[in-house]
């Protein structure tokens, strides 16, 4: 008995090698602003902000990982940081339309009505009217700021949709 201890205290028949089987410690990682994205259209929004931080990491605060983040925290209904991050990433960008539009995506969210319009109308122009997010989003802003009052509460319940390449789009909750 004390010998079938003792051989099972060695690694006798186990490889000095420490790494797990099927890992390959030479691959490249997984691109962390991807996996934020699809995060983000799972709606794991912290999760998402978690990913989005590491690629900043590794790849600086650009406009696409400012306007990302800004995303999720607006997703987090983080108004504050998440027009922060948003509005440096348009001054950064200027002609990306991209982070314009979730600018107004998120001047809906906090009743800017009329700044969201100028800011969908910008988008759209820099788009060339080729996104349907961004004119949908622009509808409802001008629909909004014709009437901002709306009296029942589930006509102003709205989530995050995302339509790709970090377009997102406002949606009523059913």
């Amino acid at each position: 008995m004390v010998v079938a201890m003792v051989a099972s205290c060695t690694n006798t028949g186990f490889s000095d090698d420490l790494d797990a089987p099927g890992i390959d410690p030479n691959a490249q990682g997984e691109d962390q602003l991807m996996v934020g994205n699809r995060l983000m259209a799972a709606g794991e929004y912290e999760l998402a902000l978690d990913s989005f931080s590491r690629a900043a990491l590794e790849q600086g605060l650009t406009t696409e990982i400012l306007t990302s983040m800004g995303t999720a925290n607006l997703g987090l209904k983080r108004l504050g940081q998440a027009e922060t991050l948003l509005r440096r990433a348009v001054e950064d960008d200027p002609d990306w339309p991209v982070a314009w539009n979730n600018l107004g995506v998120l001047l809906i969210e906090v009743g800017e009505y009329p700044e969201a319009v100028n800011v969908f109308r910008r988008a759209y122009a820099l788009d060339n009217g080729e996104s349907d997010a961004i004119r949908d989003n622009l509808r409802l802003a001008l629909a909004k700021m014709e009437n901002p009052v709306n009296t029942t509460q589930e006509e102003q319940e709205y989530t995050l949709e995302q339509l790709g390449d970090g377009h997102f789009t406002l949606r009523k909750l059913p």
